[in-house]
C-alpha cells in the first residue's frame, strides 16, 4: 500500500460528532436565530448537561464550537469547555432581514416560504455550505474523532455536504435542539452513523 493510500484511509477512520445547542427563548418561539447572541434557558442548561452523558468517556482529537454563547455554553456544560476551539465557520446561517422572525410571520407576505428558499440581505445556503465544508476539511486532518457544537441549520447543511449532496439538501435532515448526531464512514462511503440522539431520552 502506498503512503498516499495509507493517508487517505487514515482520513476515513474518524467520526464527526454534531451537537446542536440546548433550548433558548427563541427556539421555543420558533424565531430564526442567526447572529443574535441569545443565551440558553434554564431548560437549555439542563439539556446541555444531559448531553454530557452521551459524550462522556469519548476522546476527541478536536473540539470545535460556534462563537455564539448558546453553543459555547452547551459545550462547557457538556464537559468540553477546557478543550474548545472557537470557529466562525460554525456560526448559524445569517438570516438577514428575517432574523428574529418566525416562519408564520414571514409567510404573511411570502406564502409557502421556507428558509431554504433564501433570505433577503443574509447568507445564501451556498455560502453557509462553503463555511461548513471548511469544518469538514479541518476535521479530516485532526487525527481522530471531532465534535462540533453549533446550530440547527448550520449542522443540517454540514450533513448534506458530508454526504456529497448540495447544501440545500440540508432540508432533508430534521434536527432537534440539544441532540447529538454522528457522521462517519462505511468503508470509503460517508454515512450518517446516528442521528438526533437526546441525552434526556
Amino acid at each position: 500500500m502506498t503512503a498516499a493510500s495509507v493517508a487517505r484511509l487514515s482520513r476515513m477512520s474518524f467520526d464527526l460528532w454534531l451537537v446542536r445547542h440546548g433550548a433558548t427563548e427563541w427556539t421555543a418561539t420558533g424565531q430564526h436565530t442567526g447572529r443574535t447572541d441569545v443565551p440558553l434557558t434554564a431548560e437549555g442548561e439542563k439539556q446541555a448537561r444531559a448531553l454530557g452523558q452521551l459524550l462522556n468517556g469519548h476522546a476527541f482529537a478536536l473540539v470545535l464550537s460556534s462563537p455564539m454563547q448558546r453553543a459555547l455554553e452547551t459545550c462547557r456544560l457538556a464537559g468540553h469547555g477546557d478543550d474548545v476551539v472557537v470557529t466562525d465557520d460554525l456560526r448559524e446561517w445569517d438570516y438577514g432581514d428575517y432574523e428574529g422572525r418566525t416562519t408564520a410571520d414571514i409567510r404573511e407576505k411570502r406564502p409557502g416560504w421556507v428558509v431554504w428558499d433564501g433570505v433577503p440581505n443574509g447568507e445564501t445556503v451556498e455560502q453557509v455550505g462553503a463555511r461548513v465544508q471548511r469544518v469538514i476539511d479541518r476535521a479530516a486532518s485532526a487525527g481522530g474523532d471531532v465534535v462540533a457544537f453549533a446550530h440547527g441549520h448550520c449542522l443540517r447543511i454540514l450533513t448534506a455536504c458530508w454526504l456529497g449532496l448540495p447544501p440545500v439538501d440540508g432540508r432533508l435532515f430534521g434536527l432537534d435542539t440539544a441532540t447529538v448526531s454522528v457522521l462517519g464512514y462505511e468503508r470509503e462511503q460517508r454515512v450518517i452513523r446516528s442521528w438526533n440522539l437526546s441525552g434526556s431520552r
